[in-house]
């Protein structure tokens, strides 16, 4: 096994993603396939709480793909593959949902954040937990970048490796550790909520043209006049401009805030003409690799392929200590 730290990541392709996922996550995960033995996967197991069409998901699934390879993912440098696609995962949930209390699921507060804004509470969404703790142990993880949200969830998955080793004896699981991404900013959508899919307030990555123009010209601000003195700091669309803007145009942009006589429509254009200079290159980059397919099946089976055999390291002497037998 590599001596290099395992980092472990997933993103749910339950929709376009959108430059709050970018900011929050996608950036991070394209630098740190630098810094260590990347397993980056797709959580499509994991969207199945909140989408049931299966030709949506399949779509999804390849367009995260074309996402993240357009974005900087280099597959020589990260395992990038399907959850789906390493079937030791369901495997050890199943396992460690033996070993799990029914109150240390009832305290998650991911379930229910999710219940409160509308999603149908079944189990998948209860346990869901569990999965994301064998998505990180199944490659006996060292790192896990996640937002501040998904902090219980680790603390979770720790706790759930030290129930196995303990109940078995042996240090069977290797404990993560705990790796809280610190984010540049709440990512402010089209209404001024936190950008999300599920609140459609949100700018996609790839957006392009009228559909981009449409969004950004959307953007929720107050009604002061265009002469007025306006406060930046209490815009939605100068938050927006602060993540894509280096501090010296920041600083000029926010001056002609101050100074009256620049309205918002100004400052939407200037946010579009940054949004398409930002994504530009990848966005041709990911125009062209639409147009072949095949590359992109590869890499999620090349992807898949690495993932088995680092699984399988970790789940064979599980399935010895627990007793399992495979008769094949």
């Amino acid at each position: 096994m590599s001596s290099k730290k395992t980092i472990l990541s997933g993103i749910q392709p339950s929709g376009k993603l959108h430059i709050g996922n970018y900011f929050g996550a996608i950036r991070q995960h394209i630098a740190m396939q630098e810094e260590g033995e990347a397993f980056y996967f797709i959580a499509n197991y994991h969207s199945l709480t909140s989408l049931n069409d299966g030709e949506k998901l399949r779509e999804n699934t390849i367009d995260v793909t074309l996402d993240y390879l357009a974005l900087g993912l280099d597959p020589k440098k990260a395992t990038f593959f399907a959850q789906s696609d390493v079937p030791q995962v369901t495997e050890l949930a199943w396992i460690l949902g033996t070993l799990t209390p029914v109150s240390l699921m009832e305290k998650g507060v991911s379930y229910k954040d999710k219940i409160a804004a509308g999603l149908s509470p079944n189990i998948g969404l209860f346990t869901y937990p569990i999965l994301q703790a064998a998505d990180i142990l199944i490659y006996h993880s060292d790192i896990v970048p996640v937002g501040e949200d998904q902090k219980q969830n680790i603390e979770i998955t720790r706790d759930l490796a030290g129930k196995f080793n303990y109940a078995y004896e042996g240090e069977y699981l290797k404990i993560p550790e705990e790796h809280i991404v610190k984010s540049v900013a709440v990512v402010p959508g089209i209404d001024g909520r936190k950008m999300s899919k599920s609140y459609d307030n949100t700018i996609n990555i790839f957006a392009e043209g009228k559909q981009l123009k449409k969004r950004v010209m959307s953007i929720e601000t107050d009604s002061t006049p265009l002469d007025d003195p306006k406060d930046p700091e209490n815009d939605n669309v100068f938050a927006l401009i602060k993540l894509f803007a280096d501090k010296e145009k920041q600083d000029e942009i926010a001056e002609k805030y101050r100074a009256g006589g620049y309205g918002y429509g100004h400052a939407k254009k200037e946010l579009l003409g940054m949004i398409e200079d930002y994504f530009g290159e990848a966005r041709e980059k990911r125009r062209e690799m639409a147009k072949d397919l095949d590359y992109v099946h590869d890499v999620l089976r090349e992807g898949g392929k690495k993932a088995r055999e680092r699984a399988e390291e970790v789940m064979e002497p599980i399935r010895e200590v627990a007793g399992i037998v495979n008769h094949r």
